[in-house]
C-alpha cells in the first residue's frame, strides 16, 4: 500500500509500505477513503517537536471495514466507519468514564498500524475505537465530508468548549481562528452560547467563524486584544476556549477571561515550558483551567447525530481537497496558511 512518510522537517513522501494485517481478534483492517492534515501534524513538519524519520504520518482516517478478526462484533466488512485521532478499547476505566485518550489499552495509527495518511490502517480495539456511520449516509460525500472532522478538529473544540463550561445564555470567547477553533465556535453555539468572541490573525477565518456563529470578531494581539475581548464583554467573558497552544494563546486566555471564570484548553501546548503561563494571575483571579487532549470518541455518536440531521456543519474548515499523491504539498499549503485544512483522499 502507499503510505505518506515522515522523511524529516519539511519532507513529506509517499512511499510504498506492507499492508496492515489482522495480528489479534480484536483488529480491524480498514480501508481508507477520506483523511486529513491536522495543524497538531505540523509541529513535525517545522521541526518543533521530535518525530522518527521514516514513519508513517496520520490520525484521521475514515473509510471502509475490509476484514475483522474473530472477536469484532461492532462492525463488519463493508460498513462505512470513521476513527478518532486516538485508539481506545471502550472497556478500561478511563473509557468507561469518557477519557478514552488515557486508555489504559490505547494505541496509535502509526508505525505499523499503517498511518492515518495512507491506503490502509489496523485498528487496534476495533470495537471501542470505530464509529459506524449509517448505511444510508455510507456513500453520501456531502454527508461524509461533514464527518471527516469528527475523527479530531470538532470533537477538540466540542471538548474546549465543554471543559470552559459553556451552555445555553453563556458569554464565550474562542482563542484561534485554526481547524479547531473555528469548530470551538461551531461547538459554542450549538451548546447555546449567547455571545461568542472568535480571535484571530486572518480576516478570511474570521469571516467563516461569523458564518460558524461567532457574534463579535477580534483581530488584534497580545494586549491589544486582551483589551478588546474585556471591551466586548464588559470585563471578560465567563468562559474561554484555547485552541492554539502556544503559550501567547494561552496567556491571552488566562488574561481575558473574567475572575471567577473557566478557560477550557485543547490546543497542544508546545512552547509552553518555556515561556511560561500566568499562574498567579489564575490564582489572584480564582480562574479555573481544564482541559487537555480531546477525548473525540466520547462525543462522536452525538455529534455524528446532529451532523447527520443537518444542525451541524463542520466541512467548510476544509478548503483545499487532494489525492494521496499531493500530500506534500498539502503540508506546504496548511503550513504557509494558504489552506486551513486539506482532506486527502487516498
Amino acid at each position: 500500500m502507499r503510505a505518506a512518510i515522515f522523511n524529516g522537517p519539511g519532507d513529506i513522501g509517499v512511499e510504498e509500505r506492507p499492508r496492515p494485517e489482522i495480528e489479534a481478534p480484536t483488529d480491524a483492517i480498514v480501508r481508507v477513503t477520506h483523511t486529513a492534515i491536522c495543524g497538531s501534524d505540523l509541529w513535525f513538519y517545522r521541526g518543533d517537536s521530535d518525530r522518527e524519520e521514516g514513519s508513517p504520518v496520520g490520525h484521521e482516517p475514515m473509510g471502509i471495514v475490509e476484514e475483522v478478526g474473530d472477536d469484532v462484533t461492532s462492525v463488519d466488512p463493508g460498513d462505512r466507519v470513521l476513527a478518532p485521532f486516538a485508539i481506545s478499547c471502550g472497556e478500561c476505566e478511563f473509557c468507561r468514564k469518557g477519557l478514552h485518550t488515557s486508555c489504559e489499552n490505547g494505541d496509535s495509527w502509526g508505525g505499523d498500524n499503517g498511518g492515518g495518511q495512507g491506503e490502509y490502517v489496523r485498528s487496534t480495539h476495533a470495537d471501542g475505537t470505530l464509529v459506524r456511520v449509517p448505511d444510508r449516509f455510507a456513500d453520501d460525500e456531502d454527508a461524509l465530508r461533514s464527518l471527516l472532522p469528527l475523527t479530531d478538529v470538532m470533537g477538540t473544540g466540542h471538548h474546549a468548549a465543554v471543559s470552559a463550561g459553556v451552555e445555553a445564555g453563556s458569554t464565550v470567547a474562542v482563542i484561534g481562528d485554526g481547524a479547531v477553533g473555528l469548530c470551538g465556535v461551531l461547538a459554542a453555539r450549538r451548546l447555546g452560547a449567547e455571545r461568542i468572541v472568535a480571535v484571530g490573525h486572518h480576516e478570511d477565518r474570521l469571516d467563516l467563524a461569523a458564518e460558524f456563529g461567532a457574534t463579535e470578531t477580534v483581530s488584534e494581539r497580545g494586549e491589544a486584544a486582551v483589551d478588546r475581548i474585556r471591551e466586548l464583554t464588559n470585563g471578560g467573558p465567563n468562559h474561554v476556549m484555547e485552541c492554539v497552544g502556544a503559550a501567547s494563546a494561552m496567556n491571552t486566555a488566562i488574561d481575558a477571561v473574567r475572575p471567577g471564570g473557566t478557560v477550557g484548553y485543547v490546543g497542544v501546548p508546545y512552547g509552553v515550558d518555556d515561556e511560561g503561563l500566568d499562574v498567579f494571575g489564575m490564582f489572584g483571579d480564582n480562574v479555573t483551567l481544564a482541559g487537555g487532549v480531546a477525548p473525540v470518541r466520547a462525543y462522536a455518536e452525538e455529534l455524528m447525530a446532529d451532523v447527520l440531521q443537518g444542525t451541524l456543519d463542520p466541512a467548510p474548515i476544509f478548503t483545499e481537497t487532494i489525492g494521496l499523491d499531493e500530500v506534500a504539498e498539502g503540508y506546504r499549503m496548511m503550513d504557509e496558511r494558504e489552506a486551513i485544512k486539506v482532506l486527502v483522499k487516498p
